[in-house]
């Protein structure tokens, strides 16, 4: 069996279209589709899917409620959730990376770059684009307090984990990181993990969030 998918999008043409492209990859199985946030989180539930993809606006329950809501519940720890934006600046970017969105895909993204997107997370990888990591650096460093891990978290990290991170908040997947620093995906994934581990970061977007956060990373000039 392939990767499980759960398709979320309160328009059925839209629904349809991403069924069509899912369908063409034999590592993806589509498992279901859901019309709104409230289905969608009782469409997780019964269907056990790897990766949700999901609209972020929708009548009713939207796609930030029901990703908090499959993100609290243990029993959905292993769903993943895509969130589709109609532009990639979309404001509610930062708010759902917050409540545990593993990544992001505008509407008019290539069938190409969607079937990518849900194998990266559902190997464990976030999904940030340049544009959206720019906007969540943006919204973080202008509006929020640096409540990012402690100094002595931080000195955890060694020389490679810091470099890792650095990449890894750059939007690398593991396999660009290894391929960057010359190194095996499985070391790459192993240094991810135990970064995240010693800063506290619940996922790969998190880790991204805090590595700004603290000033472990410099904000990119937009």
């Amino acid at each position: 069996m392939g990767i499980g998918v759960l398709v979320v999008d309160d328009q059925p043409l839209v629904r349809a279209g991403l069924r069509k492209v899912f369908e063409v990859d034999p590592a993806i199985d589509v498992l279901g589709e859901a019309g709104d946030g409230k289905a969608a989180v009782s469409e997780a539930l019964r269907l056990r899917p790897r990766v949700v993809v999901m609209d972020i606006r929708m009548p009713g329950m939207d796609g930030l409620e029901a990703t908090r809501r499959i993100g609290a519940d243990p029993a959905l720890a292993g769903v993943r959730v895509i969130m589709l934006t109609t532009f990639d600046l979309d404001e509610h970017v930062f708010e759902a990376l917050g409540l545990g969105a593993a990544g992001f895909l505008v509407k008019d993204t290539e069938p190409t770059e969607l079937l990518r997107g849900v194998r990266v997370v559902a190997s464990g990888d976030a999904l940030l684009t340049p544009n959206i990591t720019r906007r969540l650096i943006a919204e973080f460093t202008s509006q929020r307090p640096r409540t990012g891990p402690s100094p002595a978290e931080l000195e955890e990290l060694t020389e490679r984990e810091r470099e890792v991170v650095g990449l890894v908040a750059l939007g690398l997947s593991n396999d660009e990181i290894a391929e960057t620093l010359v190194i095996s995906p499985a070391t790459s994934k192993t240094h991810v993990s135990r970064a995240m581990m010693k800063v506290g970061a619940r996922d790969r977007a998190q880790l991204v969030v805090l590595a700004y956060q603290s000033g472990l990373v410099v904000p990119p000039r937009a």
